[in-house]
């Protein structure tokens, strides 16, 4: 059976693959080789299977040639998009920049003018002060010149009566009665003095009208100075308190942490008034009151910026890769918190406190890597994840814009960033609030 077999695919094989021989001739002999179909169907066999590789490694390299110059070409793409949009926001940046500085300007220049102001209106309150006691003084001595005409008519009229009834006794006894001639003088120099006390008050009323006109003057001037204040007033305190309710920080309490910090008498926020001796305060000294608090309260504001986190972490160009909230989780693929930002650049670009505080934690923090904790005034906690080295210690005092660490890819992470954290009695907020909020108003 198995013979028969051999002898059909043998002849099958003679068909396609008849037998041949290839001679070998040397000078002294000749030899040949005998190739069976067998031997030739595995020839061919193997070179099919050579050629059929070289085609498709033809092909495939082909098709990787043509691939990766579409992927160079969308690389290229890719990356004219990128230096595009840095350039976007890097003019954003500058004009940022250009507006805050812009903005600082015109704060600086409505404090001057403030300052300006609170001295015009002090001194106008002096000079109304002065021209109210010199009212005064001129009304008391019209009223006692008054009050001297009087008497003096009173006395020149018992001095006639007097000369009247002693005249006829005078014609008959020279020698008892006062002389004539010193009754005349009397009567001349009364009514001299009579004459000159109606000429003294004359004056004292066109004195007293041209002190009424120049108090009313004043009085239009200090009302002008009043409404520049309480405008100037409005358009700083109102930036600064919207600023902070957006930032989530209690302003009330705020405020009354930063006026127990600076009590000391003689400090930056006494609180001023004006001196009304005990007697019911007039409309201007209420107004000018309500001025001096508002001005306590913008220090206050000033000085509450200065200590809370209205910074960026990051000077050097970077970008933002993931904003607070809910987001994918780059290593699970769920959705999970995210409760802070992340800012991207360079590994060991410089990192920066964003306010005044003491660090609380300096070292490594499951998830956080090397983490820095800083703790700020009214109740206020910055974080910062992921660095590559901390400058800084536990229990150090830091300063804004003083330089903590490096940024890094410590702890879990993707690649390199920093994870910036904002915490108000131990909440997270959005940090993006106190950014903008400082990009705003600063």
């Amino acid at each position: 059976m198995r013979t028969r077999l051999a002898i059909k695919i043998h002849s099958v094989l003679e068909r396609y693959f008849p037998e041949r021989r290839v001679f070998l001739k040397s000078d002294s002999d000749t030899r040949f080789i005998r190739l069976r179909p067998v031997t030739q169907l595995f020839a061919f066999a193997g070179c099919s299977a050579l050629v059929a590789w070289a085609i498709i490694a033809t092909a495939i390299l082909l098709m990787d040639s043509i691939g990766s110059g579409n992927f160079r070409e969308q690389a290229k793409r890719d990356q004219s998009t990128y230096q595009a949009r840095l350039s976007d926001l890097s003019a954003q940046r500058n004009g940022r920049a250009e507006e805050a500085a812009a903005a600082q300007e015109r704060f600086n220049a409505a404090l001057k003018q403030i300052s300006i102001m609170q001295s015009e209106l002090l001194s106008s309150e002096t000079h109304r002060r002065e021209l109210e006691t010199g009212i005064e003084v001129i009304q008391s001595t019209l009223r006692d010149t008054m009050k001297e005409r009087e008497a003096a008519r009173v006395k020149l009229a018992a001095i006639e009566g007097n000369a009247a009834k002693t005249g006829a006794a005078n014609a008959q006894t020279a020698a008892s009665s006062a002389p004539i001639s010193i009754l005349a003088d009397a009567l001349a120099r009364t009514a001299q003095e009579r004459d000159q006390v109606v000429i003294d008050a004359q004056d004292a009323l066109l004195q007293a009208e041209e002190l009424t006109q120049e108090l009313a003057l004043m009085r239009d001037q200090n009302d002008a100075i009043f409404r520049q204040l309480e405008e100037a007033m409005t358009v700083s305190v109102a930036p600064l308190d919207k600023m902070f309710r957006s930032a989530g920080m209690p302003t009330d309490r705020m405020l009354e942490t930063v006026r127990r910090g600076y009590s000391g008498q003689g400090g930056p926020l006494m609180p001023l008034s004006f001196s009304t001796r005990g007697e019911e305060q007039s409309p201007d000294t209420l107004r000018a009151n309500r001025l001096l608090n508002q001005m306590d309260r913008l220090n206050m504001y000033r000085i509450a910026a200065q200590k809370a986190p209205f910074a960026t972490p990051v000077k050097n160009a970077f970008r933002f890769t993931s904003q607070f909230g809910f987001r994918r989780d780059p290593k699970t693929g769920g959705r999970r918190m995210h409760n802070g930002v992340d800012f991207a650049a360079g590994n060991g670009t410089p990192l920066y406190s964003t306010a005044d505080g003491v660090v609380t934690h300096a070292g490594w923090s499951s998830g956080y890597g090397r983490l820095v904790k800083i703790q700020h005034e009214f109740g206020v906690e910055t974080r910062y994840a992921h660095m590559s080295k901390m400058r800084v210690k536990t229990g150090q005092r830091v300063s804004r814009g003083q330089h903590i660490g490096d940024m890094g890819a410590s702890g879990r992470v993707t690649g390199v960033h920093l994870h910036y954290e904002v915490r108000i009695g131990g909440k997270a907020v959005n940090p993006m609030i106190f950014i903008k909020a400082a990009n705003d108003v600063f």
